[in-house]
């Protein structure tokens, strides 16, 4: 079964949204980098969450068929990447997330409005 990365970015908001994920921002990197359509980046307020945020998203693909490339950094639940091919998803601890700041790394991208 083959998703499109628009239904897949659709597919990793809604679950890191389920568990409670805080200022959910995707990026379209479309034109801009090879490495993925999407960026998606938000955080957690504990370790816990950052897991529980990871371990939905990874659930969510898997149930529709996607491949999951790839999983750094859950073990210290401070800054975990989900690597889904199309869509690559950045899970914050709140104290990585300002530090690090990837969002104005990738300015030039595209911020994706849901309804």
């Amino acid at each position: 079964m083959t998703i499109h990365s628009e239904e897949l970015l659709q597919v990793t908001v809604a679950a890191a949204d389920d568990k409670k994920a805080m200022r959910i921002v995707a990026l379209e990197l479309k034109g801009i980098s090879l490495v993925a359509d999407y960026f998606v980046i938000c955080h957690g307020n504990s370790d816990t969450q950052v897991q529980a945020i990871t371990t939905e998203i990874r659930k969510q693909a898997e149930l529709r068929g996607v491949r999951v490339r790839g999983i750094e950094g859950l073990d210290s639940a401070r800054w975990v990447l989900v690597d889904l091919g199309d869509v690559i998803v950045h899970v914050f601890h709140r104290d990585e997330r300002d530090y690090y700041n990837i969002e104005r790394l990738w300015s030039d991208a595209k911020v994706v409005e849901f309804a």
